[in-house]
C-alpha cells in the first residue's frame, strides 16, 4: 500500500485520555519536536484539578491541544483537525471540539465495558461501532494490547507497562505529521537516566507506535507541515510561567540585584518556583513560606534589604497577600506580585483559565492603596512584560502587579533568545549619605517624578524608620495629621500615575487608527482577537484592534483611541471588569464580550461578536 505524503498550512491536535495516562507529556513532548522542525505553534493544556481524579470518568480527563503550522500563529486552535483518545470518556468529552470530517485515533482498548460504564455510556452503545461517528474519519488500535505485548521481555509489571501506552501514541503521532523521534528519545533518556529499564521500554514503545503506523496500512496519507518564517535567532519552546521566571533571573542581574522569590504553592502559579529554584547559579533565593502571609512578608523584608522582592499566587492566595501589599505600598518599596489567575471564587477550578482579577489588582487592599498594573498577552510576551514590572517597580520605588493566567502560565509556543544588550536598563536609586549635609536624613524627599531613594539597612546616616503607621512627608516620621494623611495618599497615587510618562503610546495591532469598531484587549485575549481581525479581514470586513499591556495606569494616549471609534468592544474572561473601568474613567459606552467558562475565547466567538455589532 502507497502512503501519499500530504502538505498542510496548519494543523491542530487534540489528546486525551486519563489524568494518569501521561496526556500533558505527550502533548509537551509533541511540542518540543515540532518546535525543532521551526513550526510556529500554540498550545493549550486542559487538565483536572485533582492529582489523579478518578479514573475512566468524565471528571478524569486530561486534555492537551496544540496547533502548528507554516505560518504564524497565535491560538491553540478553535476546533481540532485529529482527536486522539485513549477511552470513552477521553472521546465523549472531547469530540466536540472535532472538525466535521477529521480524524479521530481511538485506544479500542479503552472502550470496554468498564470503561463505558465509567464515562456514562451504555454498554450495548459502544460510539466506535454504534455509527455515531460517521461523520469523521475512525482510526482505532489496541494500544494497550500492543504496548504489553510490544515490552513484555523488560520485565516491568502491569502499572508501569501501561505507563508506556502514551510513547506508543507519540509514536504513531509523530509518523502521521512527519515529526522525528530523536528529541522525544533524549527527553526519555534523561528522564529515566536512574532506571535505564524503563528508559529502554519507553524507547522501545515509542518505535512501536512509529512502526505501528507504518506497517498497519490504516492511513492512505501522512502529513507534512513546512517550516514557518521567523526571525534569525535562537529558539526554544517556552510556556508562561517559564519565560516569566526567566524574565525574573533577566531583571534582577540587569539591575545588578540579587533575586528573592517567596512563596507558597498554588495552582497554576508553582512552576515559577520550580523554575526559578533551577537558577541558583544566578544567585538566586527562592523561599517556600508555610504560608501566603509569610512568603510575602518575607519578600517585603528582602526588598527592605537590597533584593529584587518577587512573590506569586493566584487568586486565593492573592487575597491572603492584601493586608502585606498595602505594607509595602505604605513603605514604597519595589516588590513584583505575580497574579497567575484562575478561575474562582474561593478555590473555584483551579486548573481553569480566567481573567477575573483585575479589579482585585486595582481595589484588593484597604485604604486608598493603587499599584501599577501590567498584564502580559502570550506566554513568551510574559518575559517582556515581566521585565518591564522589574524596570517599573525598581526605578519608581513601588509595589507592582504582574497579571498572567492559567491559559497563559500553561500555554506553549516558540520564544526567540533575547540578547542582554538589547534588554533596556534598571537602574536602582540608592540613598547616599552626604558629608556635608547639616540635615538628617530624609527617607521621603522625592524627585520630579515623587520617587523617593532606596535607603539600604545598615548604612550609618540612612537610619529611618518603617512600619504600617502613616509617615510625614518628607521626615518619615510617624504622622497622624488629618492634612498630611490626604497629602501622602494624594502623592503615592500621583506617583503611579506618573508612570504613564515614562511608556511608549498604545499602538494598534491592527487595523485604522480610527473607524466603526476598536477591539480593546487585555491579557491572554490577544492571541484571539489577533487571528479574528485577520480572518474578518480576508472577508473584507476592516476593524481595528489595540492591546494593553498597561492597566494602571492606562497609556497617555488612550483617551484619545477610545474617542476616535464609533464602538468599542471589550472581550475578556470575566463579566465586564475592564469595560466598568473604561466606562468609569473614559465615559465611553463599550460593548463587553464574557465568557466565564474557565476555557479561552475562539475566534469564531470574536469574530461572530465582530459582525454582529457591525450589523
Amino acid at each position: 500500500m502507497t502512503i501519499e505524503t500530504k502538505r498542510l498550512n496548519d494543523v491542530v491536535i487534540r489528546f486525551a485520555g486519563d489524568s494518569g495516562d501521561g496526556i500533558q507529556l505527550i502533548g509537551t513532548e509533541f511540542t518540543n519536536a515540532t518546535a525543532l522542525l521551526q513550526n510556529d505553534l500554540g498550545t493549550f493544556p486542559d487538565f483536572p484539578a485533582e492529582i489523579r481524579a478518578p479514573a475512566g470518568t468524565l471528571a478524569g480527563v486530561s486534555g492537551y491541544q496544540i496547533h502548528f503550522g507554516s505560518h504564524e500563529i497565535h491560538t491553540p486552535g478553535d476546533d481540532c483537525d485529529t482527536l486522539v483518545v485513549m477511552n470513552a470518556a477521553g472521546l465523549k468529552k472531547n469530540v466536540e471540539f472535532l472538525k466535521k470530517g477529521g480524524i479521530i485515533i481511538a485506544n479500542e482498548d479503552g472502550f470496554d465495558n468498564k470503561n463505558l460504564r465509567l464515562a456514562n455510556i451504555d454498554e450495548n452503545d459502544n460510539p466506535l461501532k454504534n455509527g455515531s461517528l460517521d461523520g469523521f474519519s475512525v482510526f482505532t488500535a489496541p494500544i494497550t494490547k500492543l504496548t504489553r505485548e510490544g515490552i513484555k521481555d523488560f520485565g516491568l509489571g502491569t502499572k508501569e507497562t501501561d505507563r508506556s501506552r502514551n510513547m506508543f501514541v507519540l509514536g504513531l503521532i509523530s509518523w502521521l505529521y512527519n515529526r522525528p523521534l530523536e528529541s522525544s528519545i533524549d527527553f526519555i533518556n534523561k528522564k529515566f537516566s536512574k532506571d535505564r529499564t524503563i528508559a529502554e521500554a519507553n524507547i522501545k514503545a515509542l518505535h512501536i507506535g512509529y512502526s505501528f503506523g507504518e506497517t498497519a496500512e490504516m492511513f492512505a496519507e501522512r502529513y507534512e507541515i513546512l517550516a514557518a518564517p521567523m526571525k534569525p535567532g535562537h529558539y526554544r519552546g517556552i510556556t508562561g510561567n517559564q519565560a516569566a521566571s526567566l524574565g525574573l533571573v533577566a531583571a534582577s542581574q540587569k539591575a545588578g540585584l540579587q533575586l528573592f522569590y517567596g512563596t507558597y504553592p498554588i495552582t497554576p502559579a508553582s512552576d515559577i518556583l520550580h523554575e526559578l529554584a533551577r537558577h541558583k547559579n544566578f544567585g538566586v533565593i527562592t523561599f517556600q513560606a508555610e504560608d501566603e502571609i509569610a512568603a510575602i512578608s518575607s519578600t517585603i523584608g528582602a526588598s527592605y534589604g537590597g533584593s529584587l522582592g518577587v512573590t506569586a499566587s493566584s487568586g486565593p492566595g492573592i487575597d491572603l497577600k492584601s493586608e502585606a501589599m498595602g505594607l509595602a505600598i505604605m513603605l514604597e518599596l519595589p516588590l513584583v506580585v505575580i497574579n497567575v489567575q484562575r478561575a474562582g471564587p474561593s478555590t473555584g477550578m483551579p486548573t481553569k483559565t480566567e481573567q477575573s482579577d483585575l479589579l482585585l489588582a486595582y481595589f484588593g487592599r484597604h485604604g486608598e492603596a493603587p499599584m501599577p498594573i501590567v498584564a502580559a498577552n502570550s506566554p513568551a510576551d510574559c518575559f517582556d512584560t515581566i521585565y518591564e514590572a522589574c524596570k517599573i517597580a525598581v526605578e519608581f520605588m513601588t509595589p507592582i502587579f504582574f497579571l498572567s493566567d492559567a491559559y497563559l502560565a500553561n500555554g506553549a509556543e516558540p520564544w526567540r533568545f533575547p540578547e542582554a544588550k538589547d534588554l533596556d536598563s534598571i537602574t536602582p536609586q540608592y540613598a547616599k549619605v552626604d558629608g556635608t549635609a547639616t540635615q538628617k536624613y530624609q527617607p521621603y524627599l522625592r524627585d520630579n517624578r515623587l520617587v523617593r531613594q532606596w535607603a539600604l539597612p545598615g548604612i550609618k546616616g540612612l537610619e529611618n524608620r518603617i512600619g504600617g503607621l502613616e509617615k510625614e512627608d518628607i521626615t518619615g516620621n510617624i504622622s497622624y495629621d488629618s492634612k498630611n494623611h490626604e497629602k501622602m495618599v494624594r502623592i503615592r497615587a500621583q506617583k503611579v500615575e506618573n508612570i504613564a510618562q515614562s511608556l511608549p503610546d498604545l499602538s494598534f495591532d491592527a487595523g485604522a487608527e480610527s473607524g466603526k469598531l476598536l477591539i480593546l484587549g487585555w491579557g491572554s485575549t490577544y492571541g484571539t482577537i489577533k487571528t479574528a481581525c485577520q480572518e474578518l479581514k480576508k472577508e473584507g470586513i476592516e476593524v481595528s484592534h489595540a492591546h494593553l499591556r498597561w492597566l494602571n495606569p492606562f497609556p497617555k494616549n488612550l483617551a484619545k483611541i477610545l474617542s476616535s471609534f464609533d464602538k468599542v468592544l471589550i472581550p475578556e474572561n470575566n463579566t465586564g471588569q475592564l469595560q466598568l473601568l473604561i466606562k468609569g474613567k473614559y465615559m465611553v459606552d463599550a460593548v463587553g464580550l464574557n465568557k466565564i467558562q474557565g476555557q479561552p475565547f475562539t475566534v469564531s466567538e470574536i469574530s461572530n461578536k465582530v459582525k454582529e455589532l457591525l450589523a
